[in-house]
């Protein structure tokens, strides 16, 4: 039964007024939160103890906000939307329903706290190392580390979803999300907080996995599609059939321990469909932490060099090694020659940058991706 039916009419009007006020607040100093809440339901119900959501509708309990400062209820409110907007319902699919949403509420409330006059409700789980990091990876940082973490608001509803139901779930977001972000910039510049922007374009803007930029970086993607190899369309992928012309990549993988062994053999089953998809692709094979070992010629039909690693991680060996080599091919083709370097990104980078293309996947938790100083970084999703 929902609460407001139960509510003396004046206690429900005050409370319906203190949310139309925290619309107002947002509209005000957060014109993108202020946008997007006018497309989510709210509704006033104790089936829930605190707050939830099914991933459409925003769900509080009237008792509850009663005991809020206006500053909890702000932080609240956006707590909830934010579930919705980034689809942490749908996206959560078979995965442990308790961890995942202790990794959701990192992430959102680490974004809260970077919100001017927003505050959270006393027993919010937060971790500022982890709050940078996508709720993939947290969640998968959080599985490693096997530390239960105790969450005082459980407010993913664990409903399961067909496709379909998803589907009409994450258009309706993704609708949502860019008229808020429209709206939002009609204010002006920083309208939209940056954090909020890159988590937006991050869960809504399409994306290649790592699997398909690595595709899309080893073999060259034509500007036009004349011309482009039908074997891989079924991955969206349009790439140029290739003949008479070899193509060199360097790729190097971090031995320090930041790669886990499933990781690695996930990364070299791609590398070897590569290499065996397209004769013409040559890869040099090498192994670093504080040091560099190879290079090693690799063949799709036999097993890949293994090395021990296990020491610190330094990435400057290995563009020192390379560079030689890859001055020769830019010296013979006129083109630079691409490297390609697995790793977590915790390392010491070579200054200056080197001249040439920088392809990084990075494990989950790895460095935040706007802290590397070059080159191109896509991540390495866990696998629920």
């Amino acid at each position: 039964m929902s609460a407001a039916a139960e509510l003396t009419p004046d206690t429900e009007q005050h409370l319906r007024k203190r949310l139309a006020a925290s619309q107002i607040r947002m509209s005000e100093r957060h014109p993108f939160f202020g946008a997007l809440l006018m497309m989510a339901p709210v509704e006033l119900t104790d089936t829930v103890p605190t707050a939830a959501t099914d991933g459409r509708q925003l769900l509080f309990n009237p008792a509850f906000l009663q005991g809020l400062s206006t500053a909890e209820l702000d932080g609240l409110v956006i707590h909830e939307l934010l579930h919705c907007a980034f689809l942490h319902v749908p996206r959560r699919r078979d995965r442990d329903a308790t961890l995942w949403n202790v990794a959701c509420d990192i992430h959102i409330n680490g974004l809260i706290r970077t919100l001017e006059g927003l505050s959270l409700p006393k027993g919010g789980v937060e971790d500022p190392k982890l709050a940078h990091l996508s709720v993939e990876e947290i969640y998968a940082a959080l599985l490693q580390s096997g530390k239960v973490r105790k969450l005082a608001l459980a407010d993913l509803l664990d409903g399961t979803l067909d496709a379909a139901a998803a589907e009409q779930l994450s258009a309706h977001w993704s609708d949502a999300m860019h008229r808020a972000v429209a709206a939002a910039q009609m204010h002006g510049f920083g309208a939209v907080p940056e954090a909020i922007l890159r988590a937006v374009q991050e869960t809504h803007a399409p994306q290649l996995d790592w699997r398909s930029a690595l595709w899309r970086h080893v073999v060259r993607t034509p500007d036009d599609f004349a011309g482009f190899d039908r074997r891989h369309v079924w991955q969206g992928l349009y790439v140029e059939t290739l003949e008479g012309e070899t193509l060199e990549v360097d790729v190097c993988i971090d031995t320090s321990g930041s790669v886990t062994e499933e990781q690695l053999s996930r990364f070299l089953a791609e590398l070897r469909g590569i290499v065996r998809a397209y004769p013409v692709v040559r890869c040099h094979l090498y192994y670093a932490d504080a040091a560099c070992t190879g290079p090693f010629e690799v063949d799709a039909d036999r097993p890949f060099a293994v090395a021990a690693g296990g020491g610190g991680t330094d990435f400057r060996p290995f563009f020192t090694a390379s560079a030689p080599s890859a001055e020769l091919h830019l010296q013979r083709s006129g083109r630079t020659r691409l490297a390609v370097y697995l790793t977590d990104g915790h390392g010491t980078f070579p200054k200056p940058a080197p001249p040439r293309e920088v392809l990084w996947v990075v494990t989950p938790g790895g460095l935040e991706s706007k802290k590397f100083p070059f080159g191109t970084v896509v991540r390495m999703r866990e696998t629920p």
